[in-house]
């Protein structure tokens, strides 16, 4: 089983479809790995994991100790760490934060979040041999809700003028979150690295979602996210199933203690 390169994904543009999910632990990691090109230690793991009510109180430590897991039982797949919030707020904060990440997570590159004001970071980054994915759209660390990007007209030219400022500066791939079609297009067609879209339609080079939206383990339901089962619910009926022996006395049974 080959390990997919940054190289791979930047061939994959306007070829094959880029698939992409997040993860944090071992397990699901291990599932992921069999079948995503990217594995994303997204900074949605405050709200997923730990009920943080936005992504901004996430800290880089604890992204650390969940993206080492993930790094080390990816065989395949490429690994990105979503840098957390207020962790690159200049070129030289950014470089020692995102040197820090490589070495003790080992993961294959770092993600940002904004638009032309980061390209001096980004350059920054790539030029001292760390590979940024981009971030655009709608900014998870800079909003509190999700609200659509690209209905006005100055809008939609600057949210391509930073798409297009992200690929001149290094970044080997754009995730384009919560656009309207038409502008996902545009960005897709005028840019030439891959554009990873979430809430941003088919015609990007790649998809992403978080993957206990897709399983059915969150709470949150945004209109682009399609949920493929309902894991939460097979746990519900197991919890409860388990509670239910343990009071009628069938479990432990006799296959699950030890004899002398």
């Amino acid at each position: 089983m080959s390990r997919i390169t940054i190289k791979k994904i930047l061939n994959k543009k306007g070829k094959k479809p880029i698939t992409c999910l997040t993860a944090y632990s071992k397990p699901i990691t291990k599932i992921l790995d069999k079948y995503c090109d990217i594995i994303l230690v997204g900074d949605s793991l405050g709200m997923v994991l730990y009920g943080m009510k936005t992504t901004k109180e996430v800290k880089m430590e604890t992204m650390i100790l969940h993206a080492k897991f993930v790094k080390q039982h990816a065989k395949k797949s490429l690994v990105v760490f979503d840098m957390p919030y207020k962790t690159y707020k200049n070129k030289n904060e950014a470089y020692k934060n995102a040197k820090k990440i490589i070495k003790e997570t080992k993961c294959d590159a770092i993600k940002l979040e904004g638009g032309k004001k980061l390209t001096y970071i980004i350059k920054h980054l790539t030029k001292n041999k760390i590979p940024v994915m981009g971030h655009i759209g709608l900014l998870p660390q800079s909003s509190n809700r999700y609200k659509l990007k690209g209905k006005i007209p100055s809008q939609r030219k600057q949210i391509l003028k930073d798409a297009i400022a992200l690929s001149q500066s290094g970044a080997f791939a754009i995730v384009i979150e919560c656009v309207i079609e038409s502008l996902a297009k545009i960005i897709t067609s005028s840019i030439p690295i891959p554009t990873i879209g979430i809430g941003a339609s088919k015609y990007c080079d790649g998809q992403i979602l978080v993957t206990d939206d897709v399983i059915g383990l969150s709470d949150i339901k945004p209109k682009f996210v399609k949920q493929y089962s309902k894991v939460g619910k097979i746990i519900e009926k197991s919890v409860k199933k388990y509670c239910e022996d343990v009071k009628r006395r069938r479990f432990p049974t006799y296959q699950n203690v030890y004899k002398s």
